[in-house]
C-alpha cells in the first residue's frame, strides 16, 4: 500500500512516525552526512545543503528530538550493530539512502545493505531505504531492484511526479494498516496526491518504461564520466567520480571515497573554484561538494 504526500520530506517524516506506531519503539538511527529531509528527528548531522553551508545540525532542533536519533557509519554495519546492542529494545528502525546522495554519490559495499536487512530482522525493528533520490533512476524498481534488497518502508520523491511537488511512502499491507483510517498512526495532507502531480507522474512513469531507457542513461553517464576523469587527469588534478548508474559526485580526492570520513577528506575549495569556472563557461554543476550530479534523458552525448 501506498500513501501519497507532497514531498521528500513529508515521506520520511512520515515513514518514521509509522515505523514508531507499528514497533512501538522510539529510536532511530540514520547515519553520518545523510539528509532524509528537514523534519526535526532527521536533522542530525546532516549533509547535503546544511552541511554545506556549514551547520551540520539545524538551529530549532531541540536536544530532545535528538536524542532518540543515533548515528551509523555508512558502508560500516558494525557501527548499527553496536546501536542495537545498546538498545536492543528500543530502536523502531534504520533509515538509509540505500546509495547515498547528499554527502554526495556514495555507493553500498558488497555487504552493507544486506549487513542491515539482517540487522533489522534479528532485532525486529524495520529497515527504511529512502529512495528519493535513487528511485526509478538507478533503476525502473529503484535501489532495491538494482541490489536485491528488500526494505519494509520504502520512501520516494519528486521523481514520481515528473519534477512536481510529490513524494510517497510504502510498505506492506499488514505495516501501512497502522495509518489512519485504518489505524491510529495520523497523517494527512490536503494537497498530497493532487492531480496535476499524478498526472505528470503517470507520464514521467510510462517513458521510463520504454526498452532502453537505463541503459542509455548509463552509457551517457559512464561517457561523462570517463571524458572528466581523463580532462583532470591531463590536468594532474586529483579526482575521484563517484557513479552509480546516472547519478555521479565529483570528489577533489585522490584516494578511494566510501565513507562519511573520506568525503570530508575532499578538497571542498578546490571543486568552488571549478564550479564557478565553470559557470562562466555556462555550465550549471551542483553548488555543492556534498551533492550529486544526473544525468537524464533529456540529456543527448553533445549536450
Amino acid at each position: 500500500m501506498v500513501r501519497f504526500v507532497n514531498s521528500g520530506t513529508e515521506a520520511t517524516m512520515s515513514a518514521l512516525r509509522l515505523a514508531r506506531a507499528y514497533t512501538g519503539r522510539s529510536k532511530i538511527v540514520k547515519f553520518e552526512g545523510g539528509y532524509h529531509g528537514h523534519s526535526d528527528a532527521l536533522l542530525v548531522a546532516a549533509g547535503s545543503g546544511a552541511l554545506a553551508h556549514g551547520v551540520p545540525d539545524s538551529a530549532g532542533v531541540t536536544a530532545s528530538f535528538a536524542q532518540d536519533t543515533l548515528l551509523g557509519v555508512f558502508n560500516d554495519p558494525a557501527s548499527v550493530e553496536a546501536h542495537f546492542d545498546a538498545f536492543p529494545e528500543d530502536i523502531a528502525c534504520v533509515i538509509v539512502e540505500p546509495v547515498a546522495g547528499n554527502m554526495g554519490v556514495v555507493p553500498p559495499h558488497d555487504r552493507f545493505l544486506q549487513g542491515l536487512r539482517d540487522l533489522t530482522e534479528k532485532h525486529n525493528s524495520l529497515l527504511i531505504f529512502d529512495e528519493v533520490i535513487t528511485g526509478f533512476r538507478v533503476e525502473y524498481g529503484g535501489a532495491q531492484q538494482r541490489y536485491g534488497i528488500n526494505a519494509d518502508i520504502t520512501c520516494l520523491g519528486k521523481i514520481i511526479g515528473g519534477g512536481m511537488p510529490v513524494g510517497a511512502y510504502g510498505s506492506s499491507a499488514e505495516i501501512m494498516a497502522t495509518v489512519a483510517p485504518l489505524g491510529a498512526m495520523y497523517q494527512a495532507g490536503t494537497l498530497s496526491g493532487n492531480p496535476v502531480a499524478m498526472a505528470a507522474g503517470i507520464a514521467t512513469l510510462e517513458q521510463l518504461q520504454e526498452p532502453g531507457v537505463y541503459n542509455a542513461l548509463g552509457a551517457k553517464a559512464a561517457s561523462l564520466a570517463a571524458g572528466l576523469q581523463e580532462v583532470f587527469a591531463e590536468a594532474e588534478i586529483p579526482l575521484r567520480i563517484n557513479r552509480v548508474s546516472s547519478m555521479m559526485t565529483l570528489f577533489f580526492n585522490a584516494g578511494e571515497v566510501n565513507s562519511w570520513e573520506t568525503v570530508l577528506a575532499s578538497d571542498r575549495e578546490g571543486f568552488g573554484r571549478f564550479f564557478h569556472r565553470m559557470l562562466e563557461e555556462g555550465v550549471y554543476l551542483p553548488p555543492s561538494p556534498f551533492e550529486a550530479m544526473f544525468v537524464s534523458t533529456a540529456h543527448s552525448d553533445a549536450i
